[in-house]
């Protein structure tokens, strides 16, 4: 056999079986549910066969180059190996650990498909992904009583009287509708309830604070994510998780402005004019053939090449901050990317579970060393370079560097300004969250000072100016300060 023909066979070996003219292999069992599914849930199964996951076996999937595996196990269990990934195979998994795992006619069935089960095909992922901040997003804020303050003050329910206003804490249904919608909710299995369907009548788990896709949901089988709060049900396409508007469902100003940022911006303006000519399939993603410009996943997290198909620009990672020198978003400054995900754990020099005190000292012991920081911020450089000269990158870098710390040097103001009012019993720093002053200092970090800093990370001018940027950072510092001057008695003003 010629060396032509070999390496035909080579290829279409490696082919999906609906490229070949064959049918997918479906299991017995996966079968036995779209069987019913297509009828009762139609959509789900639709968005199912239209996946890679329908269309390629995990034993085809082994077989590719490295570069462009989509699963990174090196094995997977034979029961698995040649068939697609149907419902069966995903909502099956690890059984004994899943408290939401009911008998549903005659199978045992899990109903929240969780990062461990992802990780019989996509171990390293599942691993990365659980050191991430994003994973413990939903510990970040229940476990850290500044942070949940801040979340029971803004979702709490407010009446006024003749003393004032009264609040209580936020209650669970408000939560899950505002910031646990993001960070995830816990969710636990409450008894059965009992369904009738075509095919006879069925039990089903009760959930507590379903649904649910936030990034660091505590699952019933204990483990924190949701994979699909970027790769959706049921097609989890690796397309959807590369364009921005799947980042932008919870980066979004006020607060985390990434995503309005990206429109305005020159890279946003590419991918709004030129995305439909992409290649949003690929595995490795190549620059300048693939990609005319970076998106959030170009990053933060894809697997970049070179033109040539085989120099490494930026290597996978489901660690979203993994790439990141610096943490822009700050309560209240910027400081080094913590070293662990789970942020509540940190204790600045004030004792209180923040990467800063509120004068600006950084909780070194938990964060980032100078020397990774830097490693980091180089190898950003490196990715940015594959399309600029390094004049230009190394221009865009020191503006940020600037601006961020002009950005916190105006949060340390406003942050003085509430120190004096709290000093003089103007304020009641028991809640840092529930007086006036107190909202102004929190909208100058929350707010203008994280609108400056993205937008200089990301190039956004309006958004570093009048749109939420330094005309409302220098607006609310003199409301601050007008609000003491009008209550401090003069001789002790400042």
């Amino acid at each position: 056999m010629d060396r032509g023909w070999c390496a035909l066979v080579v290829f279409v070996a490696l082919l999906p079986l609906h490229a070949r003219g064959a049918e997918p292999p479906v299991s017995d069992e996966s079968d036995e549910c779209i069987t019913c599914h297509e009828e009762v849930t139609p959509g789900i199964v639709a968005s199912w066969r239209r996946s890679r996951h329908a269309q390629v076996p995990p034993a085809t999937a082994l077989g590719r180059p490295e570069l462009q595996r989509r699963m990174s196990a090196t094995a997977v269990p034979d029961k698995l190996k040649g068939v697609v990934v149907g419902c069966y195979e995903c909502h099956s998994q690890n059984a004994a650990a899943h408290k939401d795992n009911f008998e549903h006619f005659d199978y045992r069935i899990n109903v929240v498909v969780s990062p461990n089960d992802c990780a019989v095909c996509h171990p390293v992922e599942a691993k990365e992904y659980g050191g991430s901040k994003k994973a413990h997003a939903l510990d970040n804020l229940q476990k850290n009583p500044v942070y949940h303050a801040l979340v029971d003050t803004v979702t709490g329910v407010k009446t006024v009287g003749a003393d004032g206003i009264h609040g209580a804490p936020g209650s669970e249904t408000a939560k899950a509708e505002t910031c646990y919608a993001c960070h995830g909710t816990r969710v636990e299995v409450k008894g059965l309830r009992t369904v009738d369907t075509d095919a006879g009548e069925t039990k089903l788990p009760i959930l507590t604070n379903w649904p649910n896709q936030g990034v660091g949901r505590v699952n019933p089988d204990g483990s924190r994510g949701s994979c699909t709060a970027c790769h959706a049900r049921h097609a989890f396409s690796i397309e959807l998780a590369r364009k921005p508007a799947t980042c932008g469902q919870c980066h979004l100003e006020p607060d985390v402005p990434a995503f309005n940022i990206y429109k305005e911006s020159k890279h946003g303006n590419l991918y709004a004019s030129h995305h439909t000519k992409w290649n949003w399939d690929r595995v490795p993603w190549r620059v300048g053939r693939d990609t005319e410009a970076p998106t959030c996943a170009t990053c933060h997290n894809s697997l970049l090449v070179g033109a040539d198909d085989e120099t490494i620009v930026a290597r996978r990672t489901h660690d979203f901050g993994a790439r990141l020198w610096v943490r822009l978003f700050g309560l209240p400054y910027s400081h080094p990317q913590p070293k662990d995900g789970r942020t509540h754990l940190i204790k600045n020099a004030d004792g209180l579970p923040l990467p800063t005190t509120f004068t600006g000292q950084p909780a070194t012991e938990f964060l980032l060393a100078p020397k990774e920081a830097a490693q980091r911020q180089a190898g950003m450089k490196a990715l940015c370079g594959s399309c600029h000269g390094s004049t230009w990158v190394n221009g865009h870098f020191a503006k940020m560097d600037a601006t961020v710390r002009e950005a916190d040097a105006m949060v340390l103001a406003s942050t003085k300004l509430l120190l004096q009012a709290w000093d003089a019993k103007l304020a009641d720093k028991t809640n840092p969250f529930d007086e006036a002053i107190e909202q102004d200092w929190v909208r100058q970090w929350l707010f203008h000072a994280n609108s400056i800093r993205y937008a200089s990370a990301m190039g956004g001018p309006d958004y570093a100016a009048f749109k939420n940027g330094w005309w409302n950072l220098t607006h609310v510092l003199q409301q601050m300060h007008d609000w003491l001057d009008v209550r401090q008695p003069k001789a002790k003003k400042p």
